[in-house]
């Protein structure tokens, strides 16, 4: 008499099991992750722009742009860039990179609008804030151009600049990160569980061993 063992195949299932949970939650963390990553890519090969989004952190653009506007930029030859005057305020509104140009120039990308260009060996801008009451203190080369504005969702921005203000903008992502996390692994394992306790009320392996006892003795 001979007892068939179901003991391995068991034991190999939840192995199989395990690893499929693993793969699985691998799988779904890297889509969680590279998501944003890829709709920021497909943006800027879209807006032909590094920068596809900035958001407005000061009020110097008022009443045509807010602080705290989420701005969508796109990249245009410095020669199509539309040229305008203080008064008309025709100008494309543009956005660069001051830094280093003039003393007092911020981190953050300026957005402000185009009232004047010329070329030297390469396009430069003249530019100035519609709120403000001079143009900036020097011309920006078409180099520092991160785009021109398209469009705009008013308000959104101000989630960043609060978060960006208070500092709190590097812990949240990776809070939020880690409950993602959890969250995943957690829904994945508690479902493994749940079928698991099913099949435990279901199906008594040591039952079946009994059953599936076989005589495999014969008579010579």
């Amino acid at each position: 008499m001979k007892r068939k063992n179901l003991k391995a195949p068991i034991k190999h299932e939840k192995e199989t099991s395990l690893k499929r949970k693993i793969i699985v939650t691998a799988l779904l963390l890297g889509l969680a992750f590279s998501g944003a990553f890829l709709i920021y890519y497909i943006m800027q090969i879209a807006l032909n722009t590094e920068s596809p989004m900035v958001v407005v952190v000061s009020g110097s653009m008022e009443p045509k742009l807010h602080r705290g506007d989420l701005l969508f930029l796109k990249g245009k030859d410095a020669e199509d860039i539309k040229n305008g005057t203080i008064e008309g305020k025709e100008g494309d509104i543009i956005v660069f990179d001051a830094r280093g140009l003039w003393i007092t120039a911020p981190n953050d990308p300026i957005v402000h609008r185009v009232v004047d260009k010329k070329y030297d060996n390469g396009w430069f801008f003249l530019t100035k804030g519609d709120a403000n009451t001079s143009p900036d203190a020097e011309w920006v080369p078409e180099t520092r151009i991160l785009g021109v504005v398209v469009g705009r969702i008013p308000y959104i921005g101000w989630v960043k600049i609060v978060l960006t203000d208070s500092g709190l903008l590097i812990p949240l992502l990776v809070i939020v990160s880690l409950l993602l996390v959890v969250s995943i692994v957690w829904d994945l394992f508690k479902k493994e569980e749940d079928n698991g306790g099913i099949k435990k009320k279901n199906f008594n392996p040591d039952s079946v061993e009994e059953e599936l006892e076989i005589d495999f003795t014969r008579k010579i």
